[in-house]
């Protein structure tokens, strides 16, 4: 009898130990599921979207509720986003322009003017600051650079909401803002920056968190629910 009360202790215990199991598995995928609840998912789904596919890229055109725009680009075989812009509004009703958040700047179609104003043009020289975006990575490149990589600092500060980057010799100075992470209410963390330097550019890399690259898998099947037009939109030629 008493083998008996102990087979019956030991299987209640069993019984229990995996309700713990099966109740931590689904709080744990809840939260990772947590980025369905914020504004920036619920706006993204409530857009009205238009699709259009050229050979290996998806173009995705945007209209937000509230009358913004925006642009994204995919790589089709990596499922990668290469591009995303903000439509501006011109002044006095004019043609606006696209603000670029991921991805290569907009070519200036403004043509180089010498003589008066030529002084005042941007030199090749000055550091130059582009987004990138991997599968597991945010990225910055920073090119014009020619500092070693022992000159920068680089660290996240939470109370700013960026990541800010320092020379010792006090040349340059920058605040990256990571507006991904805004959007989920997720803190910077330090121990996912990490800094290179090659050709005289500085490469920052942060690697996504979990709800980032869930986010990332679950948007992408969701537009693949948008079907390709045929036309192809004035907005996206811009593109």
């Amino acid at each position: 009898m008493k083998r008996s009360n102990c087979l019956i202790e030991v299987c209640e215990d069993f019984d229990c130990s995996s309700k713990r199991i099966k109740t931590s598995f689904i709080e744990g995928n809840n939260s990772s599921k947590m980025f369905r609840n914020t504004i920036w998912y619920r706006s993204l789904l409530d857009a009205e979207k238009s699709c259009l596919k050229e050979d290996k890229l998806k173009k995705i055109h945007y209209k937000f509720q509230d009358d913004k725009e925006m642009v994204e680009e995919y790589n089709v075989d990596t499922q990668v986003l290469l591009r995303r812009a903000w439509k501006v509004k011109g002044k006095l009703g004019g043609e606006g322009k696209w603000d670029v958040e991921i991805g290569d700047p907009m070519p200036d179609a403004t043509p180089h003017i010498e003589g008066i104003g030529a002084d005042f043009m941007e030199s090749k020289d000055q550091p130059k600051l582009t987004r990138r975006n991997t599968r597991i990575n945010l990225e910055w490149r920073i090119r014009n650079l020619p500092y070693p990589i022992e000159t920068y600092s680089v660290s996240a500060n939470n109370d700013e909401r960026c990541i800010v980057i320092r020379t010792t010799n006090k040349k340059y100075f920058k605040r990256l803002q990571v507006p991904e992470l805004d959007r989920l209410n997720l803190p910077i963390e330090q121990g996912n920056i990490q800094c290179s330097h090659s050709f005289n550019t500085l490469i920052i890399a942060y690697k996504k968190p979990q709800q980032l690259l869930d986010m990332d898998k679950e948007w992408y099947l969701e537009l693949n629910r948008v079907k390709p037009i045929k036309d192809i939109p004035n907005d996206c030629k811009t593109q």
